[in-house]
This record gives structure tokens, sequence and C-alpha cells, in this order.
């Protein structure tokens, strides 16, 4: 009764305006005020930190944006809508809406002309992204399979399904073993070696496809794992970081990262990604082909991993595809002695291959994990180390990936900048601090964020109440980066996802928002060691300036008007039409 009620207020009442007074829309004074509205809404805009980028839109691009915006109009209505008007239906296929859920959006999303807009976008450059879990899964097992001498270990019998659910495994290579111990039966010995195809095929449910079932669901957050938001953070954090060391011992043996470098490299350039700044946490062990023992420090593993990027750059379908490096990166939870040491070989690594290490940070659950704040006696040494060692290894931060307000998890971000951070990974707590925006705008910071990461971990339940829109409208530099794509749900390499999600759940961003936010991540990609000053002068003159970074952003610049030009080709005739 209440819902008829209420339904029948918005339709027109049979009353004639001038009988009770109703101003008109056309009145002088109404059309004052609507037009004061407008100017303080196109004064707010320019504040955005992609209002320049909006304002010198060449035609072309313009109504590209415009065809996209349509299209976006158009998809919302007719896609993610619940269809028709038959009541509550209560079943979760039915409640269809704009900026739900990444792992429940997915499946429709990849079937929209936005999604195939999207693809074809030049991307720029991928600014965070964890190397560890960026190589696809599926992908992954059938390297690990397929590889000669791999074995699988565990540290009991995965013999129940709490074991096999728990229980903490992993693979490397060995020479045959004279005596092979059933790693799913309950006479398994801790850590005894077995051939990881004999141990797929002797699998108890389902033989190799129940085991390649078993293991990606160990090795990735599932769909229904990230939609139990009512768990909280911590939680998924158990799952999350569980993944990593079956992921490392699979993907650090020589002739599978060989490969998984030349794959990852080639599935970003196809989703428009011409740099990489990876990170890796180097605390994991990396085995030569055919060798049985792990390498002492990690200065092999960077010599393979350089050699792979020059040599998919130098394919031909790799010709397009810029480069990328690394940020060395250690666990923020482990205590001061490992982490001077990891310290030690990552200085040690840059002066062997200085064109490869990008930077430091200290990566992990924020949480959890010491602040920056108790790490500031490592990171002043580690500074002055670099000072005497004659090389330049300046700090790329994780910060602000919390939900805290005021406590120390929170003020990393305040370390962050007084230690003299580029870039901030999410930043996702940075909107609460005024002050503290103010100071990555003055010190030209840009905040690498990961939308999708930041969903499934908990921090917010979809795009449209991610605190993305406020920095972008306080005029924050940020990119958009995938974080962790191959655990975390997306199944594939590529930044995609992140961008599909924004343009079709934030109203403000649009096409040309996605332009500036691309052209943002060339402008701060660590293409070359530089100096302090020398990063802050190439980043005020962007492309107006000499060098690598000024050279690419004109050519991704060229990039984004032939893509504009190609949506005004094949969708400007009528955008509402299939």
């Amino acid at each position: 009764m209440v819902d008829s009620q209420l339904s029948g207020m918005g339709r027109e009442d049979d009353i004639d305006d001038d009988e009770v007074g109703l101003p008109q829309l056309t009145d002088p004074f109404i059309k004052k005020y609507l037009q004061g509205r407008d100017a303080l809404i196109a004064q707010e805009k320019k504040q955005r930190s992609d209002q320049t980028f909006r304002e010198a839109l060449s035609p072309v691009a313009a109504e590209a944006c415009s065809i996209v915006s349509s299209i976006r109009e158009e998809e919302r209505r007719n896609v993610w809508a619940a269809p028709g008007n038959e009541g509550l239906a209560r079943d979760q296929e039915s409640l269809i809406h704009s900026g739900m859920m990444f792992s429940l959006a997915k499946p429709r999303m990849e079937g929209t002309r936005l999604w195939q807009i999207v693809r074809a976008m030049p991307k720029g450059a991928l600014l965070h992204a964890h190397f560890d879990a960026m190589v696809d899964v599926d992908w992954l097992i059938e390297q690990a399979l397929a590889t000669p001498g791999l074995h699988i270990e565990a540290s009991d019998a995965l013999c129940s399904p709490r074991a096999l659910e728990l229980t903490q495994f992993s693979f490397r290579f060995a020479k045959s073993q004279s005596n092979v111990s059933n790693l799913w039966s309950t006479d398994y010995k801790q850590h005894d070696l077995m051939p990881v195809l004999e141990a797929a095929e002797n699998f108890p449910s389902g033989g190799r496809l129940g085991f390649i079932k078993w293991l990606k669901g160990r090795c990735t957050i599932t769909n229904e794992e990230s939609l139990r938001h009512h768990h909280g953070p911590n939680d998924i954090w158990k799952k999350f970081k569980s993944t990593f060391s079956v992921l490392g011992s699979m993907i650090f043996y020589e002739p599978i990262f060989r490969a998984s470098v030349r794959r990852v490299c080639q599935q970003l350039l196809e989703d428009g990604v011409r740099w990489v700044d990876f990170r890796a946490a180097f605390v994991f062990e990396y085995r030569r082909e055919s060798t049985e023992e792990p390498e002492q420090g990690y200065d092999e593993v960077i010599r393979v991993f350089g050699e792979e990027v020059e040599r998919f750059k130098a394919s031909e379908e790799g010709r397009r595809f810029w480069g990328a490096r690394m940020i060395w990166t250690t666990i923020r939870i482990m205590g001061r002695r490992e982490i001077v040491q990891s310290m030690k070989q990552c200085i040690a690594v840059k002066k062997a291959y200085p064109h490869l290490i990008a930077g430091f940070d200290l990566v992990g659950q924020e949480d959890l994990g010491r602040p920056l704040k108790d790490l500031t006696p490592e990171l002043f040494w580690f500074r002055k180390r670099c000072v005497e060692e004659g090389v330049e290894i300046p700090f790329f931060f994780h910060a602000g990936e919390t939900l805290g307000d005021g406590d120390e998890v929170d003020s990393n971000i305040v370390d962050a900048l007084l230690l003299g951070t580029r870039r901030i990974g999410h930043g996702f707590s940075l909107y609460k601090h005024p002050l503290l925006i103010d100071m990555v705008k003055a010190k030209k910071i840009l905040v690498e964020s990961c939308p999708i990461s930041n969903e499934v971990l908990r921090l917010t339940h979809s795009i449209m109440s991610h605190p993305l829109p406020a920095l972008l409208s306080r005029g924050v530099a940020v990119s958009l980066c995938n974080d962790d794509p191959a655990i975390l749900g997306q199944g594939t390499n590529g930044l995609s996802y992140d961008f599909w999600q924004v343009l079709q759940g934030l109203e403000n961003v649009g096409l040309e928002g996605l332009g500036s936010l691309a052209d943002n991540s060339v402008r701060w990609a660590a293409f070359e060691d530089q100096s302090s000053n020398e990063w802050l002068q190439g980043i005020k003159e962007a492309s107006l300036g000499k060098g690598i970074r000024a050279s690419r952003m004109k050519e991704w610049a060229l990039e984004w008007e032939r893509f504009c030009q190609w949506i005004v080709d094949e969708f400007g005739g009528n955008p509402d039409s299939e």
C-alpha cells in the first residue's frame, strides 16, 4: 500500500501552477539560481587533478569521450538495471546494478561495448604490481606439471579436508628420488618430496583435474571468499598471504621464471600497457635450471629478469614494449636484522644491475606489520648507505592501505611523505587528511590506486564507495594499478578490469578521466635513475621536457589520439545501437 502511494507521488497532478503560485523554470530568478548552480559546479571541477587534461582534449578526443559517455548511459539502462519492474526479486542474479562488486560484475562486464573500448585503450605504464602475483594461475599450474624434475613437499600429510585447506606446502626441483612418499597418505613424512605429476595423478579427489582445482583454490582468493566482507580484512589477509609461498615456489625456478617474465610482459602489452615498475619481495628461494640448491643472493634472478625483458622487447610481438624495472621490497613484519640484511642485498644487486632496480619498498599487511615510524632507524641507515655506495635507490612506499583513522598504521602516510617517497602505494586512507593531501600535491607525489585489490581485500565493498573520487576531486595525481591480479580474481593480466570498474562506476571520471590517469602513469614511471631534483623537474616538465619521460609521454599521446579516432569511427554513427 505504502509503495503504491509513494510511486504515485511522482505523477503530474491536474493543478494549474498559476493557481498555487508555483514558479516556473523559465522565471528569471529561477534561471539565475540555475546559472549560479552551474557556475559553482564548474568552479569545483577546476580543482580536479584531471582538469588540465580535459581542457586540452582535441576535437576528436572530445567527440570520443562524448560517445563513450552515451554508451555508458545506454548500458547502465539496458545491462546494469534489473529487468523490468517485476517486484523485488531477492535472488543474487537479479540484483544487478552499475558499480556492483567486481567478482559479481566480471562475467557480465566482459560482454559489453564499454569493455571492448577499455580493452583497446592505451594504458601507459603499470606502476604497482607484485610480480609473483601476476602470473595467471591456470597457466602456471600447467607449466609446473610440464616441467621435468619438479616435486611437491608439505609440512605434514595432506590426508584430510582440513589439511588440504591449511597445511603448508611448496614446490622445488629435485633429481630422481629412490623412495617416494605419498603426500596424500597418513604415512607421509614431513618434507618428503613427491614428483608433481605423480602427486597430481594420485590426488584422492578426482586425480589430475581434482589436483588442479585444489591447487588453484590454494593459490587464489575465490569469489565466495571475496564476498565475505563481514569477516573483515585480517581474515582475508590470512588466505592472501598464504598464496605467495606456493606461487613463488613454482615461479622462481629458472625455466618457469623465464617463461613467466615473457608471458606477463606479453599479456600486459596486449592490454595496452607499455611499461611496468614491478615489485617483488626478495625473501624467496631461486634455483637455476636442474639445480637443487638455491642461489645465494639475488643477482642471478635479476640478471635473468633483465635478459628476458630484453628478449621480449627484441621480438616481433614485443617491439612496442618499453620495458620494465623492479622495485625491491622486503616484508615489513620482519625484524631489524632481516630487514637490514635485505637492504644490503638490495644495494649489492643495484650495483650489479643499476638499470634494473628502480627503488625500495616495504610490503605486507600494514595493519599487522611494523609501521614506518618504527622502521625509521633502518630506513635512515639505508639512505646513508646508498650515499656511501654511490647508488640512487629512491623510496616508493606502500602507505595508507588501511581502514584506520589516526592510528600508527594510518600515519604511515605521514612518514612516507617525510621520508621522501616518490609515489604512494594504495594511499587508501589519504582522503581523511587534508593537510597531507596538500603536501602530496605540493611535492608532486602520485598515488598508485588499486581499486579491485582494495575491494577484494575488504577495504571497500565496491568501486562506488572507494576514496578514489575524493582524491581526484582534490587535485591528487593518481594512476590505476592492478596490484595482485592472479590472486585476486582477475584471472589474467592487464589493467582493463580496474579501468572498466572506474569508468562504469564513477560518473565524474569518463573516458577523459581514464586518459588522464593513463597519462599520469607515464609521467610518474621510474624509467631511469634520477636524483630527487631531476625526478621532480621531469614530473613538472612532463611532455615539454627532454629525455625518456617526455619522449614516452608524447608517444602515448599519439596512441591516445589514434584510439579516440577508432572510437569515433567504430561507434560514432549511433552509440545506442549494437
